[in-house]
């Protein structure tokens, strides 16, 4: 049976976006009680550690391979796992498939559940481009500085994985291509990365457990962890949230966790999954379900053709797959696509540099849609015990045609470094690919049925309950979407700090004699 002591916010989800709030909790008011629940449980021996950095090298070499396609829906392996298991307790801690967890996800089939401690924050590229244009969903004032503070809490780094000199480079044939017009600042450029260099040089990624170390050592007195905690509903009366209903995944006991405030942030597919189990179901819930389209291409630097012997080819550093990291930035209807270039050297069985390949996948934008959906049924159950999903997910004609243009560019780019077949080097992948969905529990200015929470997080009519998370976001993210929640993240944290001062306050006015 789950046991957490008294808390004063209870944080659903123990991944970045849970990890941001209590940090930004805990800077604002060192006393505030945090508990937090995590249904998975952790992989290896510390909760919320990132597989690249963790010590078993067993699980690091898993990861290393997988994450070298550079596509995040490889993180559960290369094919999409229909199989569902016969029992929640036979599935260990790491990513699986949407439809291996029972879902209904043919339309939307790569798709994947963080299940483990710490949630995708364990596995992600650690990539934090920033948002920009159209993406960017609350230009209210407080825009930049949330975001300093998501970039901040996250580590960011804006130069991390080379360039090299080769590197440098292709940044300048993808300038000469993307760059004309762009501002300063939306060049191509290095990816910025929540890295930063460890002791021996490697770079280590930001995980769960270096936003908020406590989550890992245990070091404050006022914050409690319980994984394998499967939250299955919201406690909610007259109105307000007072807690959560919790499983504990090891031996089925159900127990109850009391909290008059309450953020959720499960990932942008189990946090409208479970305020749907607690019977919050407004209009919007689950709607506006949005995840860019991605178009994978890699070509073969042409060493002639740029005047370079294999011999100075670049070697990755030691812990990475790729000698270069770079980004395409998005600038509007001119330039639509996000791109992500990652650059490897191949070797030979001596360690002799062969080739060098670039890796150009470009993300399009999809046009947010109510009948992009993720539907919840209130008979079936899922292997979780949880509201079996329906995903509903299609392309608009709009869609399609900037589908069928980053096709074009995408060779285009190719070529300008080798040659490239695009029958066997290109692919249009199936939707779920990036894992970077946004949009199911989107906010909005007011509650016109569009949204389900305000810019803040806090769900409409409901007290003391709020969201964070890339759900929360309501615009079409182009880039990666990580660095874009943190701030629905930031919101949360601020406008929750200032509910429980208000409550402490309060407090302290009624024990004061009349």
């Amino acid at each position: 049976m789950i046991h957490l002591p008294p808390s004063d916010v209870l944080i659903v989800g123990g991944g970045l976006m849970g990890a941001v709030a209590a940090r930004l909790l805990r800077e604002a008011d060192p006393t505030t009680r945090i508990a937090m629940l995590d249904a998975g449980a952790p992989i290896g021996d510390v909760p919320g550690v990132h597989l690249h950095d963790i010590a078993d090298p067993a699980l690091w070499a898993q990861y290393n391979a997988r994450v070298s396609s550079g596509i995040q829906g490889m993180y559960t392996g290369a094919e999409v796992v229909r199989d569902v298991p016969a029992d929640i307790r036979d599935v260990p801690p790491g990513m699986f498939h949407t439809l291996a967890f029972g879902e209904d996800a043919e339309q939307m089939p790569a798709t994947a559940i963080a299940w483990n401690a710490g949630g995708m924050g364990v596995h992600w590229t650690a990539a934090t481009p920033w948002p920009a244009g159209a993406e960017v969903f609350a230009d209210d004032g407080r825009w930049a500085d949330d975001l300093e503070t998501a970039r901040r809490a996250l580590d960011v780094r804006p130069v991390a994985i080379g360039p090299t000199p080769l590197g440098r480079r292709v940044l300048d044939v993808l300038d000469a291509r993307f760059g004309d017009g762009a501002p300063a600042d939306r060049r191509p450029q290095p990816m910025p990365m929540a890295v930063r260099p460890g002791p021996d040089g490697v770079l280590r990624r930001t995980s769960p457990a270096t936003v908020f170390p406590p989550l890992a050592d245990g070091s404050d007195p006022a914050f409690a962890l319980a994984t394998g905690a499967l939250t299955t509903s919201l406690i909610v009366e007259d109105g307000r949230v007072a807690g959560a209903r919790v499983r504990d995944m090891r031996d089925g006991s159900e127990s109850e966790v009391r909290a008059a405030t309450v953020l959720v942030c499960a990932d942008a597919l189990r946090t409208p999954q479970l305020l749907f189990a607690s019977g919050i179901r407004p209009d919007a819930l689950g709607c506006y379900l949005n995840e860019h389209a991605f178009i994978a291409s890699r070509a073969l630097l042409d060493l002639d053709r740029f005047g370079i012997a294999p011999d100075d080819l670049p070697r990755a550093r030691e812990g990475e797959f790729c000698t270069d990291s770079l980004w395409i930035p998005q600038n509007g209807p001119g330039q639509p696509f996000h791109g992500q270039v990652m650059n490897s050297t191949y070797l030979d069985d001596d360690g002799r540099p062969l080739a060098h390949s670039v890796g150009v996948s470009l993300y399009t934008p999809v046009e947010s849609r109510a009948e992009n959906r993720v539907a919840f049924s209130d008979d079936e159950r899922d292997l979780a015990g949880m509201p079996r999903m329906r995903i509903e997910f299609s392309y608009s004609d709009a869609d399609l045609a900037l589908i069928e243009r980053a096709l074009a560019v995408a060779e285009e780019t190719a070529r300008a470094f080798g040659d490239f077949d695009p029958a066997t080097e290109r692919a249009h992948l199936v939707p779920g690919s990036s894992l970077h969905l946004t949009g199911t529990v989107r906010s909005g200015p007011v509650d016109d049925g569009t949204s389900v929470c305000a810019p803040d997080g806090g769900v409409w009519g409901i007290e003391g309950l709020y969201l964070a998370g890339t759900g929360v976001v309501p615009t079409p993210v182009v880039a990666n979407a990580t660095l874009t929640g943190a701030v629905t993240a930031v919101r949360a944290a601020r406008a929750i700090t200032a509910r429980v001062a208000a409550t402490h306050a309060t407090r302290l006015d009624q024990k004061e004699p009349a």
